[in-house]
C-alpha cells in the first residue's frame, strides 16, 4: 500500500510503498509556517488522504485556477502563488487539520521551481512540475499522506 510522506524539516515528500521508499522528491511548504488557522497560509501537519486528484488529462505546466486547467491564451490568475500540472487535494483526517479540504491545501506544481527546497508556498505542498506529474500517476485518490515538521 502506498502512502505519501511531507517532511517540513527536511523539504522532503517520499513516497512509500509498505513502508520502503521508492521515490524522494525535493518539496516547498509554508514560508509562515506550521498552523491550520483559516487565512494563515501555513502548511498543517498530521495525516491527510488525497481527496482528488486534477489535471490528469491536461499537459504539464498547465495554469488553474480554482481546480479549472486554464486554456492557452486565458489571463492569469493575480497571484504569484500559481497551481500548475497537477493538483492532489488533501482532505486532514484529524480534529486539528480537519479544515485542510476547505483551505484548499494541495500537493501542487509551481512556477517558483528554484525555489523548491525552502519554505517558500502560501501552504501547499509545491514540487517541481515533473516531479508532480511523476507523483500523480503513481497515487490513487485515497492514498494516505502524513505531514511532519
Amino acid at each position: 500500500m502506498k502512502n505519501i510522506h511531507v517532511s517540513i524539516c527536511d523539504q522532503l515528500l517520499t513516497l512509500k510503498e509498505d513502508e520502503t521508499p521508492i521515490r524522494t522528491y525535493p518539496v516547498s511548504t509554508s514560508r509562515f509556517g506550521v498552523g491550520t488557522e483559516p487565512g494563515s497560509m501555513k502548511t498543517p501537519t498530521g495525516r491527510f488522504t488525497v481527496a482528488a486528484k486534477i489535471g490528469g488529462d491536461t499537459p504539464s505546466g498547465t495554469v488553474f485556477q480554482s481546480r479549472v486547467a486554464l486554456k492557452p491564451g486565458d489571463p492569469l490568475p493575480s497571484t504569484e502563488d500559481l497551481v500548475m500540472s497537477r493538483i492532489l487535494w488533501l482532505d486532514g483526517l484529524e480534529e486539528h487539520n480537519g479544515n485542510t479540504r476547505d483551505r484548499f491545501i494541495y500537493i501542487h506544481g509551481t512556477k517558483h521551481e528554484d525555489k523548491i527546497g525552502t519554505p517558500a508556498s502560501h501552504g501547499c505542498v509545491r514540487m517541481r512540475n515533473v516531479d508532480v506529474v511523476e507523483l500523480f500517476t503513481l497515487v490513487d485518490e485515497g492514498t494516505q499522506v502524513l505531514i511532519e515538521e
